[in-house]
């Protein structure tokens, strides 16, 4: 059982988009369980099993969340699996495994990673030109940064165009110390500064400042401005919802996990 698990979720490649460009053909297990479900287990380790028996991490971990609603939703995924497991379809799942094989396991690099977008966070930047796109950006933007301001104490340095500008040490310092050090919110914050490509928009959220579609939103202003004027891009949508669903199991964690 634990080598099936292993080989489900390693070496599987896991932006759907990508895959098709290279015409790769995921070798997919087929469905072999009747049944996922929750188990009984210790305070915040509730095991997510299949008729039976516990689900296991590429590690060889037990996948255990720390709450039983978070536990459900990862089963809720097994068990929206029809006839194949495939991982792609399974956000919740496979950034639990993160946290559980690898967060777990040295969360300090993982706050660093964190603070390190904190340097040159997305708000920083606007635009000079277009007038409606800098007013874009200051409605979606200037909200969390207000936040950041009255929340955490820091003052963060705006710039138009995408030379980098130093930030206060003090600031970046100030929300460095807000980052969460629980694997689980820790975990969940770093996947969505790295979907957002912001720290801010993703503490944003673990502090319940700014709702999940607020914040996805704001993660796409540019990206929305550009396609309002030129048209959609069909391979950029599907990748952007292909990121939405890691979002989505992302926010789902910090709810759970409050």
């Amino acid at each position: 059982m634990r080598e099936i698990f292993t080989e489900i979720f390693e070496n599987q490649p896991l932006d759907p988009v990508e895959a098709a460009r290279r015409s790769v053909r995921p070798n997919l297990r087929k469905r072999f369980y009747t049944r996922a479900h929750t188990g009984e287990g210790e305070e915040r380790a509730v095991p997510v099993m299949l008729d039976g028996k516990p689900v296991m991490t590429p590690a060889r971990r037990v996948l255990a969340a720390p709450t039983r609603a978070l536990a459900e939703a990862i089963a809720a995924e097994w068990d929206a699996q029809s006839d194949v497991i495939d991982p792609v379809r399974m956000p919740l799942t496979r950034l639990a495994n993160i946290i559980i094989d690898a967060v777990s396991a040295a969360p300090k690099p993982v706050a660093d990673e964190v603070a390190n977008y904190l340097a040159s966070d997305l708000l920083f930047y606007r635009a000079d030109a277009p007038a409606g796109l800098a007013a874009m950006q200051a409605l979606a933007w200037d909200p969390v940064l207000a936040w950041a301001r009255e929340r955490l104490g820091a003052r963060f340095a705006l710039v138009a165009g995408v030379v980098h500008v130093a930030q206060p040490r003090e600031s970046v310092a100030l929300v460095r110390a807000a980052i969460p050090l629980e694997p689980w919110r820790l975990g969940a914050v770093a996947s969505i500064t790295t979907l957002t490509g912001s720290g801010l928009l993703a503490l944003a959220i673990a502090y319940g400042a700014f709702d999940a579609d607020a914040v996805w939103s704001a993660a796409h202003v540019d990206e929305d401005w550009q396609m309002a004027r030129w048209g959609r891009d069909e391979i950029a949508m599907e990748r952007r919802a292909s990121r939405e669903a890691e979002f989505r199991a992302a926010v789902t964690v910090l709810r759970e996990t409050r």
